[in-house]
């Protein structure tokens, strides 16, 4: 039998759905990542997944994000449309062993964090992007994109398990 993958979009997604073989239903999660940043505020980090000690987290990368830090390396991957993400090396990184990504500022465009500027990314569907332990980022969307981002659970990571699987 042959079978067709097909990869959605915030402008063009289907509800998915799980069917249960055996088990208990409240074992399992099924969420489907364009509906959930459909419904979501810009850069709201919305977990979707958990692997052992790692969250999956959802953003709807809309405009300019606060800055973010991290004590540990994370990964964004961007699911639909185009993302850039300035990256500062910070004179003071997050302390080490506090887990998820941080806020360290709201400044305006041209602002940030004190630190030396590393660069910027710029990601499309499907490109993944590094954001290394102790660096400030910020991401910028000039049209409205999902951001996929690997992590440790912190304090900025929402669970919306009632919302996503519920509804």
């Amino acid at each position: 039998m042959a079978s067709t993958t097909v990869f959605g979009s915030l402008a063009d997604y289907q509800k998915g759905s799980i069917e249960i073989v055996s088990g208990d239903p409240r074992h399992y999660v099924f969420s489907n990542i364009f509906e959930v940043a459909s419904k979501s505020k810009p850069y709201e980090r919305v977990v979707v997944g958990k692997n052992l000690e790692y969250v999956q987290e959802v953003m709807r990368a809309e405009g300019i994000s606060p800055w973010f830090a991290c004590a540990h390396d994370e990964f964004a991957l961007c699911m639909d449309g185009e993302v850039e993400i300035e990256l500062v090396k910070l004179t003071a990184p997050p302390a080490a062993g506090r887990n998820g990504a941080v806020l360290i500022g709201d400044g305006p465009v041209g602002e940030g964090p004190a630190g030396k500027r590393m660069g910027l990314i710029r990601l499309r569907r499907g490109h993944q992007a590094l954001l290394p332990a102790g660096c400030g980022y910020r991401f910028t969307a000039r049209k409205t994109g999902v951001i996929l981002q690997q992590t440790l659970q912190g304090e900025l990571s929402r669970e919306k398990w009632n919302e996503i699987c519920l509804k």
